[in-house]
């Protein structure tokens, strides 16, 4: 018993044991549950590449066999052709008349690329300096011209060179020209060129000129302001500021252009079907005559093979240089 007057020691109170949380077990991991949720992507992605398989290289593939067999309207139908290795190749490079298209393909995509080109830089440049008015109005006609249908906006051409109801002659005969007086524009083999180049030229430099122009947007005031102190023309600035930051939109649109005008095939076709003669006759519309009018389907696809390969030595020298010229100014 504690003693009266006597202090006793407090008494610790006692801690309560901490309560336990109750830990749930996790279920069992199935066993693939982790390989399944990796090819989930792959299988979302599957119909869409299979699609792209089926209607691009299917028909690449194809197009590869019947040039090396004997493909023509007999073999079509019966479905019987036999493979003659090379002799389509061989018929083909022997020909004269191929030669000389493939000549026309190339200044026909050289005068197109250069030409469009120049006008497009132009009208980014010009887009550049505009204000806000002038420079909606500009890019929405450059929209619109750019997603005209190609065949309605050949049609169109058509009527406006037509011999007799065309704008064209008419315009010119009023202004005292009458030798232009129901002059027929596509019997003339170097008017039908022109007027060809100028239909692919007004229908690709719409794309041109808004890309180069979203490209111009990115090139920072200050330096132009800095060239402008140190006396430098509008010349020296677009060679010496401007161009070497766009080049690779350059490059890339160069490409583009180069395979767009490589391969121009439907205005050709719907405008003079390669005619007069063979004066607008280029590689895509040599095939298709070889392989329609005398049902030479082998020869035909011979003749894209050729092209496929020519239109991508093209871009791989063209890449060769503009990678060489990089790696030289750095």
């Amino acid at each position: 018993m504690p003693v009266v007057g006597q202090r006793t020691a407090p008494s610790t109170p006692r801690r309560r044991p901490a309560p336990r949380l109750a830990v749930r077990e996790s279920p069992p991991r199935r066993r693939g549950t982790g390989r399944a949720q990796n090819l989930w992507p792959y299988a979302l992605v599957a119909p869409a590449v299979g699609g792209m398989l089926y209607l691009l290289v299917y028909p690449l593939v194809r197009a590869v066999l019947i040039s090396f067999q004997d493909f023509r309207l007999r073999q079509l139908i019966a479905g019987d052709a036999d493979f003659v290795g090379l002799r389509n190749y061989r018929a083909l490079l022997t020909d004269p008349r191929f030669w000389e298209v493939v000549r026309r393909t190339f200044l026909f995509m050289a005068v197109n690329v250069v030409l469009i080109m120049v006008i497009a830089t132009l009208v980014a440049l010009m887009v550049e300096r505009l204000g806000r008015i002038g420079r909606t109005v500009v890019l929405c006609s450059l929209v619109l011209a750019w997603a005209m249908p190609v065949v309605a906006a050949t049609t169109v051409f058509q009527w406006l060179f037509h011999s007799e109801f065309g704008i064209v002659n008419w315009s010119l005969t009023s202004l005292g020209l009458d030798s232009f007086d129901r002059y027929p524009w596509f019997a003339n083999g170097t008017a039908a060129f022109a007027i060809l180049v100028t239909l692919i030229v007004w229908q690709s430099v719409p794309f041109a000129a808004i890309t180069l122009y979203s490209a111009l947007t990115t090139v920072s005031p200050e330096l132009y302001e800095s060239a402008r102190l140190d006396g430098a023309g509008a010349g020296r600035i677009f060679r010496s500021v401007t161009f070497p930051i766009l080049r690779p939109i350059f490059l890339l649109v160069v490409s583009l252009e180069v395979i767009w005008t490589f391969k121009a095939f439907v205005q050709i076709w719907v405008m003079t079907r390669g005619g007069p003669g063979d004066a607008t006759t280029i590689l895509p519309v040599y095939a298709v005559q070889t392989a329609l009018s005398s049902q030479r389907y082998d020869l035909g696809s011979a003749a894209s093979m050729v092209t496929v390969v020519l239109m991508s030595g093209v871009l791989v020298l063209y890449f060769r240089q503009m990678l060489r010229q990089e790696d030289e100014t750095r």
